[in-house]
């Protein structure tokens, strides 16, 4: 039985980051947008004109939490909200939305993350940077 493992090249992560871009710069959002592959490991990240340095870590651990727990950060957000601290103690989780994982015929590819506005204009970036991608 062969099983073709699908990747993120370089080029899928610039087209990915290109359609956030685009999202981020359209709204004057000045953002962080990361890719990261299905190890959690940097792909690419891009800092747009004026976003805040300290929103490069956010982002970074926002694409990786994506990626390991295999789904959105917004998942952990939710449950912190509802009183569910326990998930703060779960390593390598940020209760921030904006990450995203990227899956690609049902295979999880790697995953996006984004930093720099309110948590919901960050995944609104990172859903557009994904469906660029997909397109």
């Amino acid at each position: 039985m062969t099983i073709n493992k699908i990747m993120l090249t370089l080029d899928d992560a610039k087209v990915i980051a290109a359609g956030a871009e685009a999202e981020a710069i359209r709204n004057g959002w000045p953002v962080v947008i990361v890719i990261v592959d299905d190890g959690g490991h940097l792909l690419y990240l891009q800092r747009l004109d004026d976003a805040q340095f300290g929103s490069i870590n956010v982002a970074i651990e926002k694409a990786q939490a994506a990626i390991a727990f295999r789904r959105p950060t917004k998942v952990w957000e939710e449950n912190i909200a509802e009183g569910h601290l326990r998930y703060l103690n779960l390593p390598g989780t940020i209760p921030i939305e904006g990450g995203l994982p990227i899956v690609v015929n049902n295979q999880f590819a790697g995953a996006i993350g984004v930093s720099g506005v309110r948590s919901f204009q960050d995944a609104q970036i990172a859903q557009a940077g994904i469906d660029a991608f997909v397109a």
